[in-house]
C-alpha cells in the first residue's frame, strides 16, 4: 500500500478547496481503513465550498472534506471482528461516542461528542478513509456503486419522511435537491395519498415527476400559495417536508400547511432567517421535528428495506461522474440545476 493519497481538502478559512496530497490515515483497534470506491457531493459539502456562516462557525481547517461515502475495506483494526477485509461498504457519517447521555437512550443521531466525517475529521473525498467499524455497513458485493454511494443521503430521506405520518396524507415537499427527489419516492412508498413539490428548477422538477410527485411548482413562475390551496380546496397539506433551506419556500410551506399540521425540516439555511413564530408555528397548532441525521442504527435499517425491497428504486438519481481531480466541475454541476447526484471516483 502507497504512504500517500490524493484528496480534497478544505485547507483554510475561505471559499474553495485543494486537491493535495495527505498521508493515508493510520487506524486505531475498533478503526477500520476503507478503499475509496465512491463519494457524493450533499448540499453541506457545497455550504463548505463557499465558507458560508454555518460552515465558518463550525469547521477548523485543514480538514479533508466529503461524508457521502462507498468502499472497500483494506485494513481492520485489532478489536474489530464484525466487519472483514473485502467487505463492500456504506459509511455512516456521524462518528458517535456511545457514552452520552443521547447514545445511551437511544437517540446517538443526538450525540453531543458527534464528530462527522469531512467536518470536523477527515472525509472521504480522498482515496483512502479511516473510520470506527460501526460506522462501515455492509453491502451485497454486488451492489451497484451508484446505490452505494447514496445510502448515507437516502437515509436523510428516510428520516424526514418517516418523522411525521404521511399514510394517506397530502405532502407538500420543499426543495427537490437530491435528497428532497428521494425523500419524494420514500413518502409515495409508505402511502402518501398526494405529493406537491416545489423548487425552482424545471430540471429538477421534471426529475420529481419521476419519483413520484403528483404536482410540481416552479415558485419562480408560479403562484404556489394559491395553487396548492386550490388543489387541496383550500384544506392546504397534512403534512410538509422542508428540503430546501430557502426562506421563500419556508414561507410559503408555512401558508399551505393546514392548522395542526405536521412539518419536518432537513434544509439547511446557512443563516438566520426570518420566521412569523406567531403566525406560523403558536396560532396554527403545528408539530415542527427538526432532521439532523439519521437515527443510529434505525434509519439504516429502514433505509435498506426500502432500497433491497425495491420498494424505492434509486437507480437514476446518480446523474453524473468525475474523477476526483474534477471536483471544482463536479461541484459547479451540483450547483447548477441540472443534475440529481453527482458522484466522484477516485
Amino acid at each position: 500500500m502507497p504512504e500517500m493519497m490524493k484528496a480534497v481538502l478544505k485547507a483554510q478559512p475561505g471559499p474553495g478547496l485543494t486537491l493535495t496530497e495527505r498521508p493515508i490515515p493510520a487506524i486505531g483497534p475498533h478503526d477500520v481503513l476503507v478503499k475509496v470506491k465512491a463519494a457524493s457531493i450533499c448540499g453541506t459539502d457545497l455550504h463548505i465550498y463557499h465558507w458560508d456562516p454555518w460552515a465558518a462557525g463550525r469547521m477548523h481547517p485543514p480538514v479533508i472534506t466529503g461524508h457521502e461515502v462507498c468502499g472497500e475495506i483494506v485494513e481492520t483494526g485489532s478489536e474489530v471482528s464484525h466487519v472483514k477485509v473485502g467487505d463492500f461498504v456504506s459509511l455512516e457519517s456521524h462518528v458517535v461516542c456511545g457514552h452520552c447521555r443521547f447514545c445511551l437512550t437511544g437517540n446517538g443521531h443526538l450525540c453531543e461528542n458527534t464528530q462527522l466525517i469531512g467536518v470536523d475529521r477527515d472525509g472521504g473525498f480522498a482515496e483512502y478513509i479511516a473510520i470506527p467499524a460501526q460506522n462501515a455497513w455492509p453491502n451485497p458485493p454486488d451492489l451497484p456503486l451508484e446505490i452505494a454511494v447514496l445510502m448515507e443521503n437516502f437515509g436523510n430521506a428516510v428520516h424526514t419522511a418517516f418523522a411525521a405520518d404521511v399514510r394517506a396524507k397530502k405532502v407538500l415537499v420543499t426543495g427537490c435537491g437530491p435528497v428532497g427527489l428521494m425523500t419524494i419516492a420514500v413518502v409515495k412508498a409508505i402511502g402518501a395519498r398526494a405529493v406537491f413539490a416545489t423548487d425552482i428548477s424545471d430540471y429538477r422538477l421534471d426529475f420529481a415527476r419521476r419519483m413520484g410527485a403528483d404536482y410540481t411548482f416552479n415558485a419562480k413562475n408560479q403562484a404556489v400559495v394559491e395553487e396548492i390551496m386550490d388543489l387541496t380546496h383550500g384544506e392546504g397539506v397534512d403534512v410538509w417536508l422542508e428540503m430546501s433551506g430557502a426562506e421563500s419556500a419556508i414561507d410559503q410551506g408555512f401558508k399551505v400547511l393546514k392548522p395542526g399540521g405536521e412539518v419536518a425540516a432537513l434544509g439547511v439555511a446557512g443563516r438566520p432567517i426570518h420566521l412569523d413564530w406567531d403566525r406560523h408555528i403558536v396560532f396554527k397548532g403545528v408539530t415542527l421535528h427538526g432532521i439532523t441525521g439519521r437515527r443510529l442504527w434505525e434509519t439504516w435499517y429502514q433505509a435498506r428495506g426500502l432500497v433491497f425491497s425495491g420498494a424505492v428504486d434509486l437507480s437514476q438519481m446518480v446523474t453524473h461522474r468525475y474523477r476526483l481531480e474534477d471536483y471544482q466541475q463536479a461541484f459547479a454541476t451540483m450547483e447548477s440545476g441540472q443534475s440529481g447526484k453527482v458522484m466522484l471516483v477516485p
